[in-house]
């Protein structure tokens, strides 16, 4: 697991706060480790929602916010329902100039 310099909870709440941007949006530029560590918390969270009882929306909601968490098991999950993995795609692209740090998208795939 990365640590990316903080605590805990700050990592938790960073990484929160990544898998709500993705599922909102469904595609975001973020540093390759970052996105190498959202991709396993996005696709544990698609996996559960597809269940589509309700202790899976009960952990949607506690792992997400409202928003993010609604989309995900109304429209995210149930294009997957015929799929049994891999729900999220990892697209290399340049280094950062500022830092040279190695970036990446992040995007929910549409199938």
């Amino acid at each position: 697991m990365r640590k990316f310099g903080r605590t805990k909870d700050q990592r938790r709440a960073f990484l929160k706060s990544l898998a709500a941007n993705l599922i909102l949006k469904e595609k975001i530029k973020t540093t390759l480790a970052r996105a190498k560590e959202v991709r396993s918390i996005v696709e544990r969270l698609i996996s559960r929602a597809k269940k589509n009882d309700l202790a899976a929306k009960r952990q949607a909601f506690v792992a997400l916010p409202k928003t993010a968490a609604q989309k995900l098991i109304k429209e995210i999950a149930p294009r997957f329902i015929d799929r049994k993995g891999g729900y999220t795609r990892i697209i290399k692209v340049n280094q950062r100039m500022s830092d040279g740090a190695k970036m990446a998208f992040i995007e929910i795939i549409k199938d």
